[in-house]
């Protein structure tokens, strides 16, 4: 995993829950649009990682998209992989030919998930159409009259619909009512906000403890009294420290001695998380996003020798306008945060702004990513997969 970097986007079901995630590789070498340039290369990326860093560590228990160039099904290269983890994704340029229909046949025939991605309805593709799972539809290729038409034509046939770039919610309820199964995009990624919307009270009150945990004087005997005054607080932060990731040989039972153990960083940290994850109800994909930008941003400064927590801070408060549907400007301002940390959220500003906007656009898999300030891909894709991990078990124990 040296010389590429490796990311993921989520695919949601109809109930707004990830199903899947689709696999993204971006390096100089190599470009999967390029089939004559990337089959050698896209095989051993493929085969390497996916079996070198484990398919459980990047996806969990959900499925993983794969973009497969011509040369890959030639080659058969998804027999590598396990055929009840991973979906074949046939891109767009793909060369139409009878041995690409027999060679998928073949793969379906033997249990693999076959998509088609970025789907425009030509003769030539009627073979693979009708062996197919999943039809991805490109949300912005096509205007609304062609996407519905498109829609229509394709109800006949045994694939599910996955709609992608998808960008706004209203989007996403149109495609869901016209049948789409799955859906993909950065639409949850933009909150919706409401011009003149209150915070509710439960909100109001979370923001206090944001905002009075973030002190830069706090100390040890106010953080203990203001979590011992919360039974919400109290109750998940025992719960949290003698779950099985602590494996403490003695129960711990009070609050004092849970943060003597944890520390003050790491309680403020908790704390941070678990006003975060009360503020709203949206789907759980915005947490583990939430948490998986502040760690990656912790990660990264770590490696280049900043202070670390400074930037899991950057990231972790850089996505409270979409928990709480008001704009970021709105929320940082009940926060005792220094001007260089909201100004890194609010305009990318400084160090901590340049590290928040490469991890929001990692998130994204954007192809133009390389690496950050020179650090090697692997240290990169560790600081990624790690996140992953710690995000993860994170969310299981606030549960």
């Amino acid at each position: 995993m040296k010389d590429f970097l490796i990311a993921r986007q989520e695919i949601f079901n109809r109930n707004l829950e990830i199903s899947a995630y689709e696999i993204l590789f971006r390096g100089k070498d190599f470009d999967l649009s390029q089939d004559n340039q990337a089959s050698q290369a896209t095989h051993q990326v493929i085969t390497d990682t996916i079996l070198e860093i484990g398919i459980n560590r990047l996806v969990g228990n959900h499925k993983a998209f794969i973009n497969f160039t011509t040369g890959n099904i030639l080659d058969k290269t998804p027999l590598a992989l396990p055929k009840d983890r991973v979906v074949i994704e046939i891109l767009e340029n793909t060369v139409i030919d009878q041995r690409i229909i027999e060679n998928l046949q073949e793969l379906s025939e033997s249990g693999y998930t076959i998509a088609l991605d970025d789907f425009i309805f030509l003769p030539e593709w009627e073979p693979l159409v009708k062996l197919a799972d999943i039809i991805k539809l490109d949300v912005l290729a096509m205007d609304t009259k062609e996407l519905n038409l498109t829609i229509d034509r394709l109800s006949s046939y045994k694939a599910q619909l996955l709609a992608e770039k998808i960008e706004t919610r209203q989007q996403f309820e149109m495609l869901r009512d016209r049948g789409c199964h799955y859906f993909q995009g950065f639409f949850l990624s933009k909150p919706n906000i409401v011009e003149g919307k209150r915070l509710g009270i439960d909100q109001t009150a979370l923001i206090k403890l944001l905002a009075t945990i973030n002190k830069p004087e706090m100390v040890f005997d106010e953080v203990s009294r203001i979590i011992s005054l919360d039974a919400t607080l109290s109750f998940k932060l025992l719960h949290y420290i003698n779950s099985a990731f602590f494996a403490i040989p003695n129960k711990i039972s009070s609050i004092k001695q849970a943060i003597s153990y944890l520390g003050l960083i790491e309680i403020k940290r908790w704390t941070n998380i678990i006003a975060l994850s009360s503020l709203s109800n949206k789907p759980k994909a915005i947490l583990q996003t939430t948490l998986i930008r502040g760690k990656m941003c912790e990660q990264i400064a770590h490696y280049l020798g900043k202070d670390a927590e400074l930037f899991f801070l950057i990231g972790l408060f850089s996505n409270l306008d979409n928990l709480m549907d008001i704009p970021i400007e709105e929320a940082l301002a009940q926060l005792p945060l220094s001007r260089d940390v909201s100004q890194a959220i609010i305009n990318h500003e400084g160090f901590g702004g340049e590290l928040l906007l490469y991890v929001k656009s990692y998130e994204q898999g954007l192809p133009q990513l390389d690496t950050f300030q020179n650090l090697e891909a692997h240290l990169i894709n560790s600081a990624f997969l790690d996140s992953i991990t710690w995000a993860q078990s994170t969310l299981d124990n606030l549960s």
